[in-house]
Order: structure tokens, then C-alpha cells, then sequence
């Protein structure tokens, strides 16, 4: 086993977002900035087509990998425009529904959210 498989087979199951966010942040941050918020973008949405595929035809395993990967990279934009997410979570979904203001929400079928 590598130094590296060690280090991310010894990281902590549990963790918060904001601690999440600051893992990418203190892995990527360096490249993320360089890549700025367009070529970031562009690699989100392959991974959000690479969560499509794996929707349609992945296994579980790949499923969760990709929806890891998407979360990295949603993450990845809020760091180089400065998005703190857990507040901006928090404020957005912290009350309850943003529709209709429920903890459980009760807007209709047709209503997005």
C-alpha cells in the first residue's frame, strides 16, 4: 500500500462540509484558481455527465464515486468564487423549504423544488 492509499484510507469517514469544503480547498485551491471559474466549470459538468451514465448503467460503487467527484467539483467552483457553502445552505434551506417554508416540504409535484 502506497503513502497515499494510506493517507485516504486513514481520513476520517465523518465529515462535516465545511470541513469538505476546506479539504478541497487546501488539495486544489493552487490549480483551481489557475484553471479559473469557466475551465472548472467545464470539468463539473463532465463529471455531471460521467453521474448520468453511471445513473443509467453504473454500479453502486461507481455511482457513489461519481457523485463524490461531483460534489468535488461543485465545491471546487464555490472556492474560486469564494462561496462559503454551508452558509449559503444554510440560508437557502436552513428554514425549510425555499418554495412553501416546510421542514418537509408540501409545494406541489409540479412546483420545483
Amino acid at each position: 500500500m502506497t503513502s497515499d492509499t494510506q493517507n485516504r484510507s486513514s481520513a476520517a469517514v465523518d465529515i462535516t462540509f465545511a470541513e469538505f469544503q476546506q479539504l478541497i480547498r487546501n488539495m486544489y485551491l493552487k490549480k483551481d484558481l489557475a484553471r479559473g471559474v469557466d475551465g472548472t466549470f467545464m470539468w463539473f459538468m463532465e463529471e455531471v455527465g460521467e453521474l448520468a451514465a453511471a445513473l443509467r448503467d453504473g454500479s453502486p460503487e461507481n455511482r457513489a464515486e461519481e457523485f463524490a467527484d461531483v460534489l468535488a467539483w461543485l465545491t471546487t467552483m464555490a472556492n474560486v468564487v469564494g462561496v462559503d457553502l454551508t452558509q449559503a445552505v444554510a440560508r437557502k434551506y436552513g428554514g425549510g423549504c425555499p418554495g412553501c417554508g416546510h421542514l418537509v416540504c408540501v409545494c406541489s409535484m409540479d412546483e420545483k423544488p
